[in-house]
């Protein structure tokens, strides 16, 4: 997918300019409440027309001022997936599905229903009225929904918000997969940075209606550590737990962690903030943390009034972050040895 977008749109005292060519099949717009990303995705959709500009898509113009194109919604082949589920609640899962197809020309229809029902896991739902299903289930159905319009393009705005974390993990494979799956690309929308790490491979960065710059999700999560409640959030891979002086022992790679909470999955994901790891220059004599390990330092980086530290951890990789001081004084360059110490409550297991 190549999307190009140099337009204009006033709101009152609020504008939102564009200006940009972006490639790919994950492509995230991220942003906090009001920098203009729902401003852009409906321009996208051709719900909202921009005051000038033009905005082409794989070489067709959906938008331009210039040469008086403004394609309708239904012709520009673009599906979307809102916060909220916004399903019909007079159809039943299968009809809210079939909506979208059964509008769509034949000619165009290359998503085979069956199909998408077994990525989806919708099989044992199809009968049933949308009312009865849960929040995630609604989710699902929606995504399918958008799918089998058989769109060139798949929006997302901020699809994951309105769920718990509980469910809003339990979707996120779903996004993925389907994409990949059946080849559609998508534009993910969001304002949290786990998010555009997990759903993207590029990220638009949006604030006050403009475009600040075009990124990774990673880059985006690293560069904004230092200003961040939260810290850098570590996603860690983990295997299945077995019991350990009245904690649960994790398998990380070549190491183990220790964590108070466990687990009866084969696999798993825990969270970690850079805030929680503490680093020694030396092997501590004794430590109340029960997670103890020895690194070396990949490289350092800044993040506002934050050093980020990448740490390679027996071939696993973990941010820190210290203040400025904290690496004179323990001497951290590139290639030294530090001991990095975890509590075994700072570790936040993910629901999948």
């Amino acid at each position: 997918m190549q999307l190009s977008m140099k337009t204009k749109k006033t709101f009152g005292a609020f504008t939102l300019t564009t200006d940009f060519t972006v490639s790919g099949e994950r492509v995230g717009v991220f942003g906090v409440s009001g920098s203009g990303k729902s401003t852009l995705v409906s321009m996208l959709a051709g719900l909202v027309e921009p005051d000038s500009g033009e905005i082409i898509l794989d070489g067709l113009p959906l938008y331009s001022s210039a040469k008086r194109i403004n394609l309708r919604p239904e012709q520009r082949r673009i599906a979307m997936v809102f916060q909220q589920h916004c399903l019909f609640p007079h159809l039943s899962v299968k009809n809210n599905l079939l909506y979208g197809f059964k509008r769509c020309p034949a000619e165009l229809r290359t998503i085979d229903f069956d199909a998408l029902v077994g990525v989806l896991k919708l099989e044992e739902l199809l009968g049933r009225g949308v009312t009865n299903l849960s929040g995630g289930e609604k989710q699902r159905v929606a995504l399918g929904r958008a799918i089998l319009a058989n769109p060139r393009l798949l929006l997302m705005d901020e699809p994951l918000s309105a769920l718990d974390d509980s469910l809003r993990f339990q979707i996120i494979p779903y996004l993925k997969t389907v994409s990949e799956h059946f080849g559609i690309p998508y534009l993910f929308i969001s304002h949290s940075l786990v998010e555009m790490r997990l759903m993207t491979e590029t990220t638009l960065v949006f604030e006050k209606g403009v475009m600040l710059e075009q990124t990774t999700g990673e880059q985006l999560a690293r560069s904004r550590m230092g200003s961040s409640q939260v810290g850098y959030i570590n996603l860690l891979k983990l295997g299945r737990p077995s019991p350990e002086s009245g904690l649960f022992s994790y398998p990380w790679g070549g190491s183990r962690l220790l964590f108070t909470a466990g687990s009866e999955r084969d696999s798993c994901t825990a969270e970690l903030s850079s805030k929680d790891i503490i680093l020694f220059k030396q092997h501590p004599e004794a430590i109340s943390a029960r997670n103890l390990l020895e690194c070396r330092v990949r490289l350092l980086f800044n993040s506002g009034r934050k050093i980020g530290v990448e740490l390679d951890c027996a071939g696993n990789t973990l941010i820190a972050e210290v203040v400025q001081d904290a690496v004179s004084e323990l001497n951290i360059t590139p290639g030294s040895t530090v001991y990095a110490a975890v509590k075994a409550s700072a570790f936040r297991m993910l629901p999948e």
